[in-house]
C-alpha cells in the first residue's frame, strides 16, 4: 500500500450552520476540528438580526466549544425588510458582524422572515458598501411559476444583475452555487467584489442522488443538486484555482426524524467529512495543486482577512480499506441522531494527527 501526504494551510469554512440550543454543542466540534474560522449563518429561530444578538450567539458558540479549541466564529446578521443600517455599521466597527445574509423570504430553512424585495434595502447596501461588508446571498427566486431547478438562473437575471448595477461597490458572495450559469456569471466579475462558495455535496452528487431508486431525503438540500453537466462545471470552477471560488460547506444539521418525514427539511450535514470529500474531488480531477487556493487562500483574500498560519496534513491511501477510507456514521445529539454526508465515492483521505 502506497500513500501520499498533502500538507496545506488550515482551511476556513465560509458558510456553515451551527444551529443553537442542544444541537450546537454536538455539531460545533466537527467544524472546529477541521476549520480555523467559519462564517456562521444567522437563520436561527428567532433569527440573528442585529449586533446584540450576533454577540450573544458568538458567546454561545464559544461556550459550546471543547476546551482550548482554537476556532473563530465569524458572525453574520440576517437581513429583513426592517434591517437597521446603522446597527449593521456599528456591528462592523465593533468587530462583531463580519457580513450580512440575504435570504429571499421563503427560499430555504428558517427564511420566512427574509427579504421580500431587495430594493427596500438599498440604504443598507450603501452602508455595507461603505464598510466593505460582504453581502451573502442565497441566490434563488421564490416564485411558484419558476421550476425549482431553474431558480438560481432566474435569480441572476431578476435580482443579482440589477442589484449589482445599483450598488457597483458592494462585495457579494453568491453562496452554494449549483449551476454552470452561476459559474459563468461569477467568473466574468471582479473577484474583489463577487465571489462564490461551493459545497462538497454539490461537487459530488447530481439530482439523481436524490431521486433515482426512490426518494433519498438525506441528499435533499436547497438549492437542490442539478444535472451532471452542472456538477462538472462546479468541479472545474473549484479546481481551477480561480480567485472567485472558495470553500463553503453549507453544512446544515437536521435530526433524522425531520429529514425522513412527509415534508423533510432541506439540508446536508457534512462538517465531519467535508475536507476529505473536497480533497477527493481535487484528487480525482488531478488538481491537488489548486486545493490550498480554494480551501485556504481565496476566501480570506475576498474577506480582507489574513490567511491562517497553521498547516494541516492529510494522507491518501491508494487501496480501499479501513485505513484509507473515511467511514461516516450518524452523529448523536441530545435531540436525536444527525446523518453525516457520505459522498458516492468514499474519500481516501484522512487527517494526520500529531
Amino acid at each position: 500500500m502506497t500513500a501520499e501526504l498533502m500538507t496545506f494551510i488550515r482551511p476556513d469554512d465560509w458558510h456553515v450552520h451551527l444551529r443553537d440550543g442542544p444541537i450546537l454543542a454536538a455539531v460545533v466540534a466537527d467544524t472546529a476540528r477541521s476549520f480555523a474560522r467559519a462564517i456562521v449563518m444567522p437563520n436561527l429561530k428567532p433569527p440573528v438580526t442585529d449586533r446584540d444578538s450576533a454577540r450573544r450567539y458568538r458567546e454561545a458558540i464559544h461556550a459550546a466549544l471543547p476546551e482550548a479549541t482554537p476556532f473563530e466564529p465569524l458572525m453574520t446578521c440576517y437581513l429583513t425588510d426592517l434591517t437597521d443600517a446603522d446597527d449593521l455599521a456599528a456591528g462592523a466597527l465593533e468587530g462583531i458582524v463580519t457580513a450580512a445574509k440575504l435570504y429571499p423570504a421563503g427560499a430555504t430553512t428558517n427564511s420566512d422572515a427574509g427579504v421580500t424585495d431587495v430594493r427596500r434595502l438599498d440604504r443598507v447596501f450603501e452602508v455595507m458598501s461603505a464598510h466593505a461588508m460582504p453581502l451573502l446571498i442565497h441566490g434563488e427566486v421564490v416564485d411558484d411559476t419558476v421550476d425549482i431547478f431553474d431558480r438560481e438562473a432566474f435569480f441572476i437575471d431578476r435580482v443579482l444583475i440589477p442589484l449589482r448595477a445599483r450598488h457597483p461597490g458592494l462585495k457579494i458572495v453568491f453562496e452554494h452555487i449549483t449551476t454552470s450559469h452561476a459559474v459563468d456569471y461569477v467568473k466574468d466579475a471582479n473577484p474583489a467584489l463577487l465571489g462564490a462558495t461551493i459545497t462538497p455535496h454539490h461537487l459530488t452528487i447530481n439530482r439523481n442522488a436524490m431521486l433515482v431508486g426512490g426518494i433519498r431525503p438525506h441528499m435533499y438540500c436547497l438549492p437542490v443538486a442539478k444535472r451532471e453537466s452542472h456538477r462538472c462545471a462546479l468541479v472545474a470552477a473549484a479546481c481551477s484555482g480561480d480567485a472567485h471560488f472558495f470553500l463553503g460547506t453549507d453544512s446544515a444539521p437536521h435530526v433524522i426524524s425531520t429529514k425522513e418525514s412527509a415534508c423533510g427539511c432541506a439540508g446536508i450535514y457534512n462538517s465531519r467529512t467535508a475536507v476529505e470529500t473536497y480533497l477527493q474531488v481535487f484528487d480525482d480531477a488531478g488538481r491537488l495543486d489548486s486545493f490550498q487556493a480554494f480551501a485556504a487562500e481565496n476566501g480570506p483574500r475576498f474577506y480582507g482577512l489574513p490567511r491562517n498560519t497553521e498547516t494541516v496534513s492529510y494522507q491518501r491511501s491508494e487501496s480501499p480499506g479501513p485505513a484509507g477510507v473515511l467511514e461516516p456514521d450518524d452523529l448523536d445529539t441530545p435531540v436525536g441522531p444527525v446523518r453525516v454526508f457520505a459522498a458516492p465515492q468514499a474519500p481516501r483521505w484522512q487527517r494526520v494527527t500529531a
